[in-house]
């Protein structure tokens, strides 16, 4: 059991955090102890503590910013933007809130009325990952704060600092002690949470294998709520389009952004024949131009190191694992310092290599596959057991309208990055990337539930037919 944790920074190894792990049994009671009383407050009290923190963190941001780069390795001006949609979440929330659960009277008999409330579910558990260490949690955390339950956030054990600096933000700004509480750990104080029977549900944002143990677990238990976000292996289609340079830039983001490591990056590229050589050419060369540096180096670095060194080398390894079942190289990951991390985008023609792994390799890695005609394009997409995201680049109106309807994923985009889905959308997919419940602006839909209730001010009631007549 790892009781102890510390984070180093992955660009240059300096250790950013020390601390213990914490109690998952102890923190469970202190958010159910402080449920009642924060349900109680009325929904204006609630958006009114959420927005001084989205305040708070509005004056932080900087310093915000610094720490998720100095804890993930992501550039900078990455970092700035993942702080900037922690802001913006509670408007987005609020509103989301608004639309989502609002209360409704229904039709009625005469002197009674209906209605149509949502209720909390109570205590949550909050499970976040270490891509996104301060927005992803926060997308589930505030929308379950504005419904008026109480939090439990367990961090990724990789991004203790960030997690603890939203915590840290939550209770600076009013917020009643116990309504949101951090719990540090590794995978074991994760399970005691997740295993904890006073929790009310998990709201999960991580990878397939940890999100289908929590189905198993949870299998049994319709009582509780579980909003499972999960991995992808997302196509990229490239078909009819006469701007090569646009296409392989959008292909380049989708691949490479955050050095691969988002759920909704793209993993493989599924190319016309006839495009082939034009459009690989062309991604490999704005590939062979990107700079790959610390978070604050000057240039700008794209794209910064992947969260650790084990994460390194098993991309490394998966890498070599595809050119040994017959994948050719077309640029080769390499690994410029041993003791870091860093990365070169690895790309790989897949296309004759009998089986293809149907796994979510979370880094820079590009598998390419050709295809003769659009329906083969629309399969080899389709081909595989997750589903959150899938773009087209090029084609028709009427082809994409066929690859709309035929693609199973929860994103479907024309002739935009697979990534940046608006925090305005529902976020989520279907198979192996999630169970039917989105976040981002869907998330009200899982942090309450709807209650129905017919309503008269005084007792009146009579029966008119089925009765005896009285002796």
């Amino acid at each position: 059991m790892l009781t102890e944790l510390i984070s180093t920074e992955p660009a240059t190894g300096a250790v950013l955090w020390q601390g213990d792990a914490g109690d998952a049994d102890t923190t469970v009671a202190k958010a159910r102890n402080a449920w009642p009383a924060w349900a109680a407050l009325p929904l204006t009290k609630r958006i009114e503590i959420v927005r001084r923190y989205a305040n708070h963190i509005r004056s932080q941001s900087e310093q915000l910013a610094e720490l998720i780069a100095r804890e993930t390795g992501k550039p900078i001006w990455e970092s700035r933007t993942e702080a900037e949609a922690v802001i913006k979440k509670v408007d987005i929330s609020v509103r989301a809130y608004a639309e989502r659960t609002a209360q409704r009277h229904l039709p009625s008999q005469p002197n009674m009325r209906a209605a149509m409330r949502h209720k909390p579910h109570g205590v949550l558990a909050v499970l976040g990952p270490y891509n996104f260490p301060a927005h992803l949690p926060n997308g589930h955390i505030v929308p379950a704060l504005i419904a008026g339950n109480t939090i439990v956030f367990k961090p990724s054990e990789k991004t203790p600092a960030v997690g603890e600096f939203l915590v840290d933000s939550f209770n600076k700004t009013g917020l009643p002690e116990g309504v949101v509480n951090i719990l540090q750990g590794g995978p074991d104080v994760g399970k005691s949470l997740t295993a904890n029977d006073d929790i009310d549900g998990v709201l999960f944002t991580g990878s397939a294998q940890t999100g289908v143990a929590l189905n198993r677990q949870f299998a049994s238990r319709p009582d509780k709520i579980l909003a499972l976000e999960m991995g992808g292996n997302n196509p990229i289609i490239v078909w009819d389009t006469d701007d090569i340079h646009s296409a392989a830039v959008l292909v380049i983001q989708s691949a490479f952004l955050s050095a691969g490591q988002r759920c909704s990056a793209a993993s493989r590229m599924i190319v016309k024949d006839e495009l082939y050589e034009r459009v690989v050419k062309e991604v490999k060369r704005i590939a062979d131009r990107l700079i790959i540096d610390e978070p604050f180096s000057t240039p700008a670095p794209f794209m910064g190191p992947v969260i650790d060194n084990d994460a390194a080398d098993g991309l490394t390894e998966s890498f070599l694992a595809l050119m040994s079942h017959g994948g050719r190289p077309i640029k080769h990951m390499a690994r410029p310092l041993d003791d870091r991390p860093f990365l070169t985008p690895g790309i790989i023609d897949v296309t004759d290599m009998e089986e293809r792994p149907d796994i979510e390799l979370f880094g820079p890695i590009l598998q390419v596959l050709r295809v003769e005609d659009f329906e083969g394009a629309i399969a080899e997409a389709n081909n595989t057991r997750y589903g959150l995201s899938a773009a087209l680049i090029g084609g028709s109106a009427t082809q994409y309208d066929q690859f709309w309807s035929n693609s199973r994923a929860g994103i479907v985009n024309w002739n935009k990055m697979t990534v940046g889905a608006s925090s305005e959308a529902p976020f989520g997919g279907i198979g192996l990337s999630g169970n039917h419940r989105p976040s981002a602006y869907y998330a009200a839909d899982y942090c309450a539930y709807p209650v129905v209730s017919m309503e008269a001010e005084q007792t009146r009631a009579s029966i008119g037919i089925g009765l005896k007549d009285e002796d």
